[in-house]
């Protein structure tokens, strides 16, 4: 009942109801349909790869398991200190300000769930003045005890899950192309989540130029579907 019960938490926390407005942003891949660089489903599949491996994959992804360490020893100083890094990583006012609008939606869910368990986490949180998205997931996460491999497993599906969406309406790709995008993805994030179990903060990046000017580009886009 233990392990279902963390496998029902975490599946909540990946799911797409999670009321953040994570489908309002595309992360530039509006800006790459927009140019060119994505215009079917291979070469959507190819973009939000290479973001995976090279990017989220680096950089969020061992910053998430840091976090979950943190708040497991509830080490404040140390989880101020990696939201503070990871806000400053947004290469772009888009970036920073998405993790920051859907860092305090996930501060404002810690009430409205109404869970006691999670009361330690607002309170510890409430001198924060702004929160990235990764911080306060990573805080329910933790408190809710769950593995911190399977709870990584989670965020990335969720990530690559939102990014393909975002990829349907503005290439647009069909419902199938989506789904063989995700089996595509779901058997490379287990790796991913791997990996970053093992990278030191000494080699943490999140050097992707490219996806740094999409998103920046992003930001004056004339005709766009997503959140700037």
């Amino acid at each position: 009942m233990n392990a279902s019960l963390q496998l029902v938490r975490l599946l909540q926390l990946a799911s797409p109801a999670l009321p953040v407005g994570a489908y309002t942003y595309s992360q530039g891949l509006e800006w790459a349909v927009e140019s060119g660089v994505i215009r079917d489903e291979a070469t959507a599949g190819r973009w939000i790869a290479d973001l995976l491996r090279h990017g989220i994959g680096r950089y969020e992804a061992p910053l998430v398991l840091a976090l979950m360490a943190a708040w497991t020893a509830t080490d404040v100083a140390e989880i101020t200190r990696l939201n503070g890094e990871f806000l400053a990583s947004r290469e772009s006012a888009e970036l920073r300000a998405e993790t920051a609008q859907m860092g305090f939606s996930m501060r404002r869910l810690l009430r409205d769930l109404r869970d006691e368990a999670l009361a330690d986490i607002a309170t510890l949180l409430e001198d924060q003045p702004e929160l990235a998205f990764p911080t306060v997931w990573a805080g329910i996460a933790a408190t809710w005890n769950n593995d911190p491999q399977a709870a990584l497993t989670a965020y990335l599906w969720s990530w690559a899950e939102n990014q393909v969406m975002a990829a349907l309406k503005a290439v647009p790709l069909g419902q199938a192309a989506g789904q063989r995008l995700l089996a595509e993805l779901g058997g490379r994030i287990p790796a991913v989540a791997v990996d970053a179990r093992k990278l030191p903060e000494t080699e943490w990046s999140n050097f992707t130029p490219a996806f740094a000017i999409a998103c920046t580009r992003h930001e004056t886009q004339y005709s766009r579907l997503f959140r700037s």
